[in-house]
């Protein structure tokens, strides 16, 4: 499973978890870590895939590099037959020199966009693992502020249900006092 897919569910676990007072989520601690390792275990795969890239961008370079010699090659040896022939001469050597510069430049061009397009993965990955850490985070947060002061709700119930029971105990009371108004 790729690292986006399980950020993807992690996300909507996030969104669906229930709502509490003041925009707190609950969510389970054990299907955050569950969906924590997917994502640990989906990481290798994406750096073989950068690793893939890389291996590709080397092997064209070598295919590029091969063509440039093979080209010096065969002017050289167009070289020693038109020996005699200094102007022919001089056009093979430029013309050698030209496709060896472009070969160069051209895979020069294919390093640098493997090595543009793998650095752009990484950041990707990078920001996408950055936001899902701080989503954990902010619902680890959340459960030990949680932890921490669970009995405050509770007690101010309790208080509400008190002064209810005490106001419905003593309604002759309020008659008398709002008679004597």
């Amino acid at each position: 499973m790729s690292v986006y897919r399980v950020l993807d569910k992690l996300e909507a676990y996030v969104h669906e978890g229930t709502w509490l007072p003041a925009g707190y989520r609950i969510l389970s601690e054990e299907r955050l870590l569950e969906l924590v390792e997917k994502i640990r275990a989906s990481l290798p795969e994406e750096v073989g895939r950068a690793k893939v890239i890389a291996k590709d961008h080397d092997r064209m370079l070598r295919v590029a590099q091969e063509k440039a010699q093979a080209i010096v090659d065969e002017a050289a040896s167009k070289h020693e037959e038109l020996l005699d022939q200094s102007e022919l001469v001089q056009r093979a050597r430029e013309a050698a020199d030209v496709v060896v510069r472009e070969a160069e430049e051209q895979s020069q061009r294919v390093r640098e966009g493997a090595d543009r397009y793998a650095a752009d993965l990484l950041g990707e990955l990078e920001n996408r693992l950055s936001g899902a850490l701080g989503a954990i985070r902010k619902g680890r947060d959340m459960l030990d502020r949680q932890r921490q002061a669970p009995d405050r709700p509770l007690a101010e119930a309790a208080a509400k249900s008190k002064r209810a029971a005490f106001d419905s105990q003593n309604p002759a009371e309020e008659t008398a006092t709002l008679e004597s108004v």
